[in-house]
């Protein structure tokens, strides 16, 4: 209770000093009343007693300054060393408002110089706690990681005065304690004092140096080189994917588990500091997470070619479901900047997605066509832009939100296409896929062949489409739509090849009153027509391809439902003509039976782009 007396009246008389003693006679004056009110204060307030007390602190203190091993490898030296300096700074502040005395003033000087230099020594005792803390461990409540190389051997490191943590497959409920808990209770008492002491700045950038570099050697051990953004746009394609997978794996754990647990140490070291918690956490994660960042805008502002899509969506993707730990982590005023990086990077990686979906436009209205396809298969540019799109949507989810983003866009056609539509976009591209194959379909010098070709590239889209979220896309009328483009493509076949042919089985029933020499004559001539063009026609078809064997058996079914029954007549009004008797057979180049066989032996060609994949 003496001591408690003593402190309030120490404090008392120190608030008068500093309200009234504004020169050295008013502070003298002053100090005088107080000792003759009380000699305690004449002993701690007066010259010689502020003397004392300096020169009895600088002892005490120089000799855990000037000392070569860590002050904090011997208990008994701590708590002296602790208490030395708590008196020292509670001197500088009890002298301070006395500073108007010039004796004081000098004393307050040399005190603050001490106070320096003992903040000092504890800077350099903060960051050996730190340094040799210990390689860490996971709470009690929770596994240890164990991640492992695909040899699964763990890279030893050479320097391993700094803990480094593993990375980690599994990421729930995972926090490491870097330090133990002893260092971290000691770490707390030194930034206690410091802050106390005004050198707060200087404890957060001392523990922001060292944990920084146990940061980045964490994103080094999880196989993360630092790259700047020149070197990962110089990267070949296949190198930037493989970079790519390491990065997914580094942000994860870098927000996950390394962060949260940084987030973690901080307020228990700087705990009843928040603002310096704030600062120290931003010090440690802001070149790691720049670092990131970095990375992930170097592949936004790389190429846009359509191949990269997917790696961009994962890209994006990490990013996005990350974006609760941007929001939760970086909160305050120092690490805010971050988060809105994060943000601006994950929105530029939306606009590159949607940048690529109009460098496949690109593609498609660039692609020639100049040579046919042998045989009227699947052309390349089908299957590409197809397969592409099945792949795409294996990500629907994930390319909705990206549209959904982009706003208003004008996709070619002078309308106006709502943000929310991917399906929009996708249709816009289907319809662009079917001018082009429209355009090479006119290669064909025959016909027929053309609509073959727009037969097997239509229903090869559909089918695609039916299969795949596509179809749920696009829509059920759009299915619709296009399978009836295919059927009245069939309709063109039929008219433009076998509709000639037809004509030549046409029997003009007139000649029925002319006499049967001259009816037989003509029947005789319109076969001879049919059998060198059906023997053509046959001959060129059999090498003609329709990959989809459903679509080839309609085919055949419909071309022998047409011509068979024709043929069949005209043969029979041939053989009933009195006049040729029994040398029709020699007229008669195929038997019924022998149409359905030629007519079964069409479409057998196997020309490149007919298989479908």
């Amino acid at each position: 209770m003496a001591d408690n007396g003593e402190e309030k009246l120490i404090a008392v008389a120190r608030h008068i000093a500093k309200t009234l003693g504004h020169t050295d006679s008013m502070t003298d004056d002053i100090l005088k009343i107080f000792s003759n009110f009380d000699g305690r204060l004449r002993d701690k307030l007066s010259d010689d007693g502020i003397e004392q007390t300096l020169k009895s602190l600088d002892r005490r203190l120089s000799r855990y300054i000037s000392l070569d091993a860590p002050i904090w490898s011997n208990s008994v030296d701590v708590s002296s060393f602790l208490h030395a300096v708590d008196q020292l700074i509670a001197a500088v502040r009890d002298w301070a408002p006395l500073a108007a005395h010039k004796r004081v003033a000098a004393c307050l000087a040399r005190a603050e110089d001490l106070l320096q230099q003992t903040m000092l020594r504890l800077e350099d005792e903060f960051r050996a706690l730190i340094e040799s803390g210990g390689g860490g461990s996971t709470d009690s409540t929770r596994h240890h990681p164990d991640y492992s190389d695909d040899d699964g051997s763990i890279e030893e490191d050479e320097d391993t005065s700094i803990p480094v943590a593993e990375p980690v497959a599994d990421y729930d409920d995972l926090l490491i304690d870097a330090l133990p808990p002893g260092t971290v209770g000691d770490l707390h008492e030194i930034a206690k004092r410091m802050a106390a002491a005004g050198y707060e700045k200087e404890c957060c950038a001392a523990y922001g140096a060292c944990r920084r570099e146990y940061l980045e050697q964490s994103l080094s051990r999880l196989g993360l080189p630092k790259l700047s953004i020149d070197e990962v746009q110089r990267m070949q394609w296949s190198q930037l994917e493989d970079e790519i997978e390491r990065w997914i794996k580094a942000i994860n754990v870098t927000l996950r588990v390394l962060l949260p647990s940084e987030r973690r140490l901080c307020d228990r070291v700087f705990s009843g500091f928040p603002s310096d918690a704030d600062l120290s956490f931003t010090e440690v994660c802001k070149g790691s997470i720049i670092q990131l960042l970095n990375f992930a805008d170097a592949v936004a502002i790389s190429s846009r070619s359509p191949e990269r899509l997917f790696k961009v969506l994962d890209v994006y993707e990490a990013i996005r479901d990350l974006m609760p730990e941007f929001e939760l982590l970086f909160i305050d005023e120092f690490c805010l900047p971050l988060r809105n990086e994060a943000i601006t990077v994950w929105k530029r990686l939306g606009e590159v997605i949607r940048g690529i979906f109009l460098e496949l436009d690109n593609l498609i209205r660039r692609d020639p066509a100049k040579s046919a396809v042998p045989g009227g298969g699947l052309h390349p540019i089908t299957r590409y832009v197809m397969n592409y799109l099945c792949a795409a949507c294996r990500s629907r989810l994930t390319l909705e939100q990206v549209f959904e983003e982009s706003g208003d866009a004008d996709y070619g056609k002078g309308e106006t296409v709502s943000p929310s539509s991917l399906s929009a976009q996708l249709a816009w591209i289907m319809e662009l896929l079917d001018s082009n194959l429209e355009a090479k379909s006119r290669v064909y010098k025959d016909a027929a062949l053309g609509s073959v070709f727009m037969m097997n590239n239509g229903r090869y889209i559909v089918q695609k489409v039916k299969d795949n979220e596509l179809g749920a896309l696009l829509g059920d009328d759009w299915i619709r739509k296009n399978m009836a483009k295919v059927r009245q493509y069939h309709v063109k076949y039929q008219r433009s090849c076998w509709g000639k042919l037809l004509s030549y089985l046409k029997v003009d029933h007139s000649n029925s009153a002319s006499s049967n020499g001259t009816s037989s004559k003509a029947l005789r001539e319109q076969l001879k027509l049919f059998n060198a063009s059906f023997e053509e026609i046959c001959r060129n078809q059999s090498s003609w391809v329709i990959f989809d064997e459903q679509l080839k058996e309609e085919l055949k079914i419909s071309v022998s439902g047409h011509l068979t029954p024709a043929y069949r007549n005209f043969i029979g009004r041939l053989q009933g003509c009195a006049d040729l008797g029994r040398h029709t057979d020699r007229y008669i180049r195929y038997s019924l039976e022998d149409v359905e066989a030629r007519i079964n032996g069409l479409f057998q060609g196997t020309a490149a782009g007919a298989g479908r994949k």
